[in-house]
C-alpha cells in the first residue's frame, strides 16, 4: 500500500499542501480500519473474586439484619452495593447453580458430579482470551463435587483452558471439608499463586441443614459471614489485591419455605425460599452504600465478570449489570 502511494502521480490540479493533508488523511484512515477495538477506559479491576455461601434462606440472612450475619450487613454493605431481589431463577440445587453463576446458563445437571456443564465456564473462556496460566485461574471449594465446574461436554473447550482446583478435603471423592479450611486454603493460593479469577465455595449452611441441624446450621451461617469479613480484610491488606479487586459475594440456592417438603431441611423446587438468594458486590469500580431493588440473577453475575475483566462471554443468558458501576 505504501509503495502505491508512494508512486500516485500529483495531481496538476491538486496543490501540494492539499495533496500531502490528503495523504495524511489516507494514512490515518487506513490504521484506524486495522486498529484493534479500543480497550474499556475508566475500570479498575484487575481481580475478581467470587464467594459463594451455599444455601442459607434469605430468611436467616438478610431478611433479619444484621442478625446473625454482621460482618456483611453491618461493615460490607455500606461500602458496596447490595441487591435486595437477586434470584437463582434456574435450578435451586448446588451443582446448577454454581453451573449459571460459571457460565451464564441455567442448565439441569447431576447434583453429584456425574455431569459436565454444556458449555465452557468463565475460567476457561477467560484463559483462552487472555493466554494467562491454569494459575491464575482458581476454584476453591468446600464440597470435592464442584470440581466439575472447571471443565465442560463441549468438544470444542473439553479438558482445554481449565483452571486450577482445590476441591474438598484432596480433590474430587474425597468429601467435604471444614468452610474454615477453605478460607486457610484461599489465603495461601492468593498468597501463592496472586491468581485473577477466583470461585470460592463455603458449604457449611447447606451441609448442616441438610442433617437437619438448625443449630449448626445457623452457625454455619454466622461462621461463613465471618470468614468472608476475614478474607475482605485479607485482600485490602494484600498489595496484589488492594485497590484492583471486585469481591462477588451470593449463593446458589436457597431453602424450602417453612411448611414446604420439610421446610429448611431441603431446596430443589421454585418456592421463594428456593430461588430468593442474594448478591452482595464490593469493588473499585462499583458505587457503594447503594441497595438495588430491581430484579437480577445468577447468569447475571458471569456477564457481569466477563465485562469487568474485558473478556467476550457470548453464550451467556445473562446482562451485564450496569447498575453497579460509578457514572
Amino acid at each position: 500500500m505504501a509503495l502505491l502511494i508512494k508512486r500516485a502521480p500529483r495531481s496538476p490540479f491538486v496543490a501540494g499542501s492539499t495533496w500531502r493533508r490528503y495523504i495524511i488523511f489516507f494514512w490515518a484512515l487506513l490504521l484506524f480500519s486495522f486498529a484493534p477495538p479500543p480497550a474499556k477506559k475508566g475500570l479498575r479491576t484487575k481481580n475478581v473474586i467470587i464467594v459463594v455461601i451455599d444455601g442459607p434462606r434469605y430468611s436467616e440472612t438478610w431478611g433479619a439484619t444484621p442478625g446473625i450475619i454482621p460482618q456483611m450487613a453491618t461493615r460490607l454493605k455500606p461500602r458496596g452495593v447490595f441487591f435486595s431481589n437477586f434470584y437463582n431463577n434456574g435450578f435451586t440445587y448446588t451443582n446448577s447453580g454454581h453451573t449459571a453463576l460459571t457460565t451464564g446458563i441455567n442448565q439441569p445437571i447431576d447434583n453429584f458430579e456425574a455431569e459436565l456443564p454444556q458449555q465452557p465456564s468463565i475460567f476457561q473462556v477467560w484463559r483462552k482470551a487472555t493466554g494467562k496460566p491454569a494459575t491464575a485461574a482458581w476454584l476453591i471449594t468446600s464440597k470435592d463435587k464442584l470440581h466439575i465446574l472447571a471443565n465442560t461436554l463441549n468438544p470444542e473447550w473439553k479438558d482445554q483452558f481449565q483452571p486450577s482446583v482445590d476441591c474438598g478435603i484432596s480433590g474430587p471423592g474425597s468429601g467435604y471439608r471444614a468452610d474454615s479450611l477453605t478460607l486457610v486454603a484461599a489465603k495461601r493460593i492468593l498468597t501463592q499463586h496472586k491468581p485473577n479469577l477466583v470461585l470460592i465455595n463455603f458449604m457449611e449452611p447447606d451441609g448442616f441443614a441438610h442433617a437437619a441441624n438448625w443449630e449448626n446450621y445457623l452457625r454455619g451461617i454466622t461462621r461463613d459471614d465471618k470468614y468472608v469479613g476475614e478474607l475482605y480484610d485479607f485482600l485490602q491488606k494484600n498489595r496484589a489485591y488492594r485497590n484492583t479487586t471486585t469481591l462477588l459475594i451470593t449463593n446458589d440456592h436457597g431453602r424450602h419455605l417453612d411448611g414446604i417438603d420439610g421446610g429448611f431441611v431441603d431446596h430443589g423446587d421454585d418456592c421463594e425460599g428456593c430461588r430468593h438468594i442474594s448478591l452482595l458486590a464490593l469493588g473499585p469500580d462499583f458505587k457503594r452504600g447503594r441497595t438495588l431493588t430491581e430484579t437480577y440473577t445468577l447468569t447475571d453475575v458471569p456477564s457481569t465478570v466477563a465485562y469487568l475483566l474485558g473478556f467476550p462471554l457470548e453464550q451467556s443468558q445473562g446482562k451485564v449489570i450496569q447498575g453497579l458501576f460509578k457514572r
